[in-house]
């Protein structure tokens, strides 16, 4: 049976790719043998499909990776109707289900936040929610850090996401005391009763894939994808 896991954050550009890559890099470093699959189910513009083909060995298409691709770099329902397309998730659902009876690990990368459009009508929360995705919460060390995981985390409740648990991402050079100034754990663990499962340091190349199975290693894998 595999595993799968949906790598969600409280926005864009705040370190979901950085998280896939850096768990990926850390099965295809310790566990060749096992498959894995990556799945972005809808991208707007050009970026994560494209580095996720670059990095790793995945024996995926393009539309097999992604299924669902806008040229528009904006909110899927608005990159749709600019394009006079319509969002198919039927598309993303059937790449998802073959992809978890052919790989032993399944990591969904999301679009921007829980409260991210997937659809007119529907968000990545809602997304979560429907394909029963165990679900980690990607959380800048910024001013607001608090604020967003306190919100995201209410999200995820009100949505019944099963969340595993938050990880902090160092999206610029920070210091441990200015992790603890802007994210302090015990606070953020207190206010959210989520825990925190690790921090990823800024990372100068996001593409050293020695570096980032290291980054991997000093979360709490064990909670985030049992298998591993």
């Amino acid at each position: 049976m595999s595993e799968s896991l949906l790598i969600t954050g409280t926005n864009t550009e705040i370190g979901k790719t950085v998280l896939t890559c850096s768990l990926a890099a850390y099965w295809q470093t310790y566990r060749p043998q096992e498959s894995l699959g990556i799945l972005k189910p809808i991208q707007t513009g050009i970026g994560d499909c494209e580095l996720y083909q670059q990095l790793f060995e995945l024996n995926q298409s393009p539309t097999e990776i992604t299924p669902l691709q806008f040229n528009m770099p904006v909110a899927p329902p608005v990159a749709a109707a600019r394009e006079g397309r319509q969002i198919d998730l039927g598309l993303a659902w059937r790449a998802f289900e073959v992809m978890r009876q052919q790989r032993q690990l399944v990591l969904v990368e999301a679009l921007g936040g829980l409260g991210s459009p997937v659809t007119a009508e529907l968000t990545v929360a809602d997304l979560a929610r429907d394909w029963r995705l165990p679900t980690v919460l990607v959380v800048p060390v910024e001013l607001g850090a608090i604020a967003q995981a306190v919100a995201n985390v209410a999200l995820a409740r009100l949505s019944g996401i099963l969340l595993k648990g938050i990880v902090l991402n160092c999206v610029t050079p920070s210091t441990t005391e200015q992790i603890d100034d802007l994210a302090p754990i015990e606070l953020i663990e207190s206010l959210t009763n989520v825990p925190v499962l690790g921090i990823l340091p800024h990372l100068a190349d996001p593409t050293d894939l020695t570096k980032l199975a290291q980054v991997a290693s000093d979360l709490e894998l064990e909670i985030l994808i049992p298998k591993f």
